[in-house]
């Protein structure tokens, strides 16, 4: 469970949506075989998000200068959201002993 809610770190520090799954997932992860698989999924999650709403800044921030662009800001805005509510559900599920499969989320770390 805290392999998915440590990604609300993000919300304190910068990147730390990132860094709170992995240093979890990395202490955590030889002692308890669920660690293993809730820390992967947790980071290729966050790690999907990141690159996801960077791109989606970046292409409002350049498309801005077209002004089409406070179109997409909203919807990167909505991503976070989505972020945000889905690592509590994963984190409920882990709590619950369930395993739990984000959506739209690259297989980075194996």
């Amino acid at each position: 469970m805290l392999c998915h809610l440590s990604a609300l770190a993000g919300f304190v520090f910068p990147f730390g949506n990132i860094l709170g799954p992995l240093l979890v997932w990395q202490i955590k992860k030889n002692e308890f075989p669920s660690v293993n698989v809730h820390g992967k999924a947790a980071l290729n999650f966050q790690i999907t998000l990141t690159i996801v709403v960077f791109v989606g800044m970046f292409a409002a921030a350049i498309l801005s200068f077209i002004h089409i662009g406070f179109l997409l800001f909203p919807l990167v805005m909505l991503l976070g959201l989505a972020g945000l509510i889905l690592a509590i559900i994963a984190g409920i599920k882990a709590n619950n002993g369930e395993d739990y499969k984000y959506p739209y989320s690259f297989e980075l770390v194996k």
